[in-house]
């Protein structure tokens, strides 16, 4: 199991700025959180079959093969859908936080250990159940996506996980998801 700490560092950024024309500079000090990469993004091409635009995972923080995955998505003004939705006000769509969430869920499914990983398998959208937004994603927003395994029928190749994404330790979207093993069907 390759896991990152639960416990989120930061990392403090020291500028210095002037006040009002004067030359006296005072610092400026900036937090914002870090986390440890587990799986970046060429190991995450090499498990998903997704591409720009539409690979929506950026790197893998903690993950147990066939359990569970946390991923992140960093959220920015230069994303291909922001123009479009809305203009006046840019938000993630929430299909693409759907999206997002199930490739997470495609990382903990498709590894060797539980029969993925190749070429010939992918899991696909069997459906979404109890599926709620919370909170608008927009840029600048690190998407932190937790999905895990809750029943897996390997006969079947069907996996239902449960989904939730954060901001800032806020929950801004959860649900449930059916997938099913391409090599089962």
């Amino acid at each position: 199991m390759a896991t990152a700490s639960n416990s989120q560092q930061s990392t403090s950024l020291a500028l210095h700025c002037s006040n009002n024309g004067d030359n006296v500079s005072s610092p400026i000090e900036l937090k914002f959180p870090t986390f440890p990469t587990v799986m970046d993004i060429n190991q995450i091409r090499e498990i998903l079959p997704h591409r720009f635009p539409f690979l929506l995972v950026d790197r893998v923080i903690e993950y147990t093969p066939g359990v569970s995955a946390v991923a992140i998505k960093n959220v920015t003004i230069n994303d291909n859908f922001f123009p479009g939705h809305f203009p006046d006000r840019p938000i993630m769509p929430g299909v693409l936080m759907i999206e997002a969430m199930a490739q997470a869920g495609g990382i903990a499914m498709l590894q060797p250990e539980v029969g993925g990983g190749s070429q010939d398998n992918n899991f696909f959208f069997a459906g979404i159940d109890k599926v709620r937004f919370r909170k608008p994603v927009i840029a600048g927003d690190t998407l932190v996506m937790r999905m895990t395994l809750v029943k897996f029928q390997k006969r079947f190749g069907l996996a239902k996980m449960e989904g939730k994404a954060y901001v800032g330790g806020s929950l801004v979207c959860e649900g449930e998801f059916m997938m099913v093993s391409a090599a089962s069907s």
